[in-house]
């Protein structure tokens, strides 16, 4: 059991990396873009990138044993996300918007926190590296 509840927040991991990558680099509010949203507009390396990223996720949420809904829903999200860069232009701007990998990584990310709990992780564990305490060195006593 708990080596299951282990690969499970393994993948909730993932999946917050893969989200943030993909659609959430820079963000302002509700509004953010990634990696998804500017690869979009390079023809083959953005459908490339949706693709891969989409896999990646679906395979984290199949070694997680998520359910068949929320392995759905991720495959409708993700289809949508890769589908709309196929016209060119209008594609590429609504493939730009749409967060297709965010709302996949949110469905896995609930689906194991419903079955596993919440991660141990705290909220912002993705963000910068914890400041170093500032350690006061002192010179050896010469005898």
């Amino acid at each position: 059991m708990a080596e299951e509840k282990d690969r499970a927040h393994g993948a909730w991991r993932a999946a917050e990396r893969i989200k943030r990558l993909s659609d959430r680099l820079v963000g302002v509010g509700p509004v953010g873009i990634g990696l998804d949203g500017v690869l979009a507009w390079v023809p083959v390396a953005g459908t490339a990138y949706s693709v891969g990223a989409g896999a990646l996720l679906m395979y984290h949420a199949v070694a997680a044993g998520a359910s068949l809904p929320t392995l759905a829903r991720m495959s409708a999200y993700l289809i949508l996300d890769s589908a709309a860069s196929v016209p060119p232009v209008i594609g590429w701007a609504v493939d730009a918007l749409f967060p297709g990998h965010l709302m996949a990584a949110g469905a896995l990310q609930k689906d194991i926190e419903a079955r596993h709990g919440a991660s141990e992780l705290p909220p912002t564990w993705y963000g910068k590296p914890a400041r170093r305490s500032k350690t006061v060195r002192v010179a050896p006593k010469v005898i």
